[in-house]
């Protein structure tokens, strides 16, 4: 009986194993260049307190904007602590799924823990360069002020969007400002995003001086090859 309850205690003081990938590797990361700009350092699992976001309706302002309804497949590539994990689950319902999909180990074992009683949310272990998401299965996409980190955006952009179904609605929510603060431009991130295909559908400014781009996703097939890739110029984020 001792053993069994120093078992248990245990159990409860581990830290939860994170998942895997949930697809192949894709194309590698060297098939693509670099960007041309600064790539922020990963500093902390979420953008500021949970309670602030709450108060500018920054949530809904996306899910509206992005048309999420019940029933969809929606992936929150670096979902960090989960602030939109856990707000999405109830949006998509039992008949809609959630990927929460990171690529910090720390961060996945407590998105793990924290979305243990939301029984319609997977967590996903993802590379820099590839989600590692299934194909030809995701309605809708959210990067929340994680995108200046992306160390290969073009190999991200370009694996993401074969996971995506026809029409799939990839959402990015970034500050305006510089990479090295944290930030995306929106003319780099159009260019960039143009770059591996994708077509802006929708801008929306957000409280705080961020932004929310909409794009739709390429068909695969409309990808380019990945050594056609030009990185876009923009001096004025290397500060």
């Amino acid at each position: 009986m001792i053993r069994l309850l120093l078992l248990l205690s245990a159990a409860f003081v581990l830290p939860a194993e994170a998942a895997g990938p949930l697809a192949p590797a894709g194309a590698p990361a060297d098939a693509f260049p670099k960007p041309d700009r600064p790539v922020a350092e990963i500093i902390a699992p979420q953008w500021s307190p949970e309670a602030d976001r709450d108060k500018t309706g920054e949530f809904e302002t996306v899910v509206e904007a992005m048309r999420i309804r019940p029933g969809e497949t929606v992936a929150d590539i670096g979902a960090g602590s989960g602030y939109y994990v856990v707000r999405l689950s109830p949006k998509v319902g039992e008949t809609g799924r959630i990927l929460a999909e990171d690529v910090m180990p720390d961060y996945l074992a407590a998105l793990e823990r924290r979305v243990k009683p939301f029984g319609n949310v997977t967590v996903v272990q993802g590379e820099p360069h590839d989600p590692r998401l299934p194909p030809a299965s995701v309605d809708a996409v959210v990067l929340v002020h994680m995108y200046h980190e992306i160390t290969q955006p073009f190999g991200l952009l370009y694996n993401l969007a074969a996971s995506m179904r026809p029409g799939g609605r990839v959402g990015i929510l970034d500050a305006d400002t510089i990479p090295s603060r944290h930030g995306t431009p929106p003319a780099l991130l159009r260019c960039e995003l143009k770059a591996v295909g994708y077509r802006e559908t929708g801008f929306h400014p957000i409280p705080g001086g961020a932004y929310l781009a909409i794009f739709e996703a390429p068909a695969p097939e409309n990808l380019p090859k990945p050594a056609a890739i030009r990185p876009c110029r923009d001096t004025a984020t290397k500060r």
